[in-house]
């Protein structure tokens, strides 16, 4: 048999001392090929093992069923923030702000708190995210000039959060609405702004400029999310294109109500929806009325969530309940994405979406509390 084999490799040219360094070579790249497969599952899972850890740990302090029904049945403002002032989460927070203020100090910090934690290669849609508190401070300087409030009125809408805090704060004793468009120049939202400030000056309102504050934040949010290349991509860009997608549906729907037509409508909207493509937000924009909108959704995963809601909206003629059934429908979507990679993006997704329902729901619960006999029970049905 040995005499075989070296007559076989004589035959092809090669000398023993040849033929055995190439096997070496060989054996050895097959056990690096079988050390790459074998490892790249724990290579994929590494960076998510202590962001997922730190989230599953805040995820266990969030307020179950039992203690917002408790939060529910307090008898007034004051006990909902004595509740919360036992809570290790808000406590802090609530030592230095109001209620309402609090709430979104806590918010902005969990945005901040995710965009630090997340890996590399999902970090940038939630550093958009968590840009969001320097939007709403910009929205709260418009809003604050728009009404006439002095410096201290002013700031005490602002939130002590976000990258451009300390430099929104010092425009709290702007003049008016254009000084603080033109002083924000040096900032990423000067040309949208500048942009819809003409049309603020033909009508007035500032409704030009913080939907165009926002259709800059869901663009950004959108493209920030690359081409999903691999399992934990794809389910982020499918949580971010469903916030597109609802931002864009409620916008639309709260238009028909006001019986706005599509040339009204469509400055305000991004058209690079997830689901809902240029051409369906164009059919839902040139819809008649809210429930044509509604009809005009079948086929997409929207459909059943709004169409349920339809008698009531029948009955009570508030689009509110169209607005609770895209927030609960994109709450139960997170949750689904949350289980579907939970040594991965999935608790992140997970955590986020639920600290988001918690806060929404404890200010749904503070304005119920602030009129006189709200009854618990509306105030159940108003939970997301």
């Amino acid at each position: 048999m040995a005499d075989q084999i070296a007559t076989l490799i004589s035959s092809v040219g090669l000398t023993q001392e040849t033929f055995l360094v190439l096997c070496v070579i060989s054996l050895l790249v097959v056990g690096a090929v079988v050390v790459i497969i074998t490892s790249r599952p724990i290579l994929d899972i590494y960076p998510y093992l202590n962001p997922s850890a730190r989230v599953r740990a805040r995820k266990g302090r969030l307020f179950d069923e039992k203690q917002i029904s408790e939060i529910v049945e307090t008898s007034n403002i004051e006990e909902v923030e004595n509740y919360l002032k036992g809570v290790p989460e808000y406590a802090d927070v609530l030592d230095e702000y109001p209620l309402d203020k609090a709430l979104d100090v806590e918010r902005a910090n969990t945005y901040e708190f995710i965009a630090r934690l997340a890996p590399k290669d999902i970090k940038a849609p939630f550093a958009v995210m968590s840009k969001k508190a320097d939007i709403d401070n910009i929205k709260s300087l418009l809003t604050a000039k728009e009404v006439g409030y002095d410096a201290d009125e002013t700031k005490e809408l602002l939130i002590p959060c976000g990258a451009l805090y300390n430099d929104l704060e010092s425009l709290a004793d702007a003049e008016n609405v254009t000084d603080i468009v033109t002083s924000l120049d040096n900032t990423e939202y000067a040309a949208v702004l500048e942009d819809a400030l003409p049309q603020y000056e033909n009508t007035n309102m500032i409704l030009p400029l913080e939907s165009a504050l926002d259709k800059y934040y869901l663009g950004k949010l959108l493209r920030s999310t690359d081409v999903p290349s691999d399992e934990n991509k794809q389910i982020l860009y499918a949580y971010v294109g469903t916030q597109v997608d609802v931002a864009n549906l409620k916008l639309i729907i709260r238009a028909k109500e006001d019986g706005l037509d599509y040339d009204a409508i469509s400055p305000y909207i991004l058209d690079e929806g997830y689901q809902l493509r240029e051409w369906k937000l164009k059919d839902l924009m040139e819809s008649p009325d809210v429930t044509n909108v509604v009809s005009g959704l079948e086929g997409t995963k929207y459909s059943s969530a709004l169409t349920d809601v339809v008698p009531v909206y029948n009955e009570t003629g508030s689009v509110a309940v169209f607005e609770k059934a895209l927030d609960v429908y994109a709450s139960e979507y997170s949750k689904s994405l949350a289980s579907k990679k939970p040594l991965g993006i999935g608790p992140i997704i997970g955590y986020l979406s639920q600290k988001e329902n918690e806060i929404k729901n404890l200010k749904i619960i503070a304005r119920a509390k602030r009129e006189v006999d709200f009854p618990n029970a509306k105030i159940m049905e108003m939970l997301i």
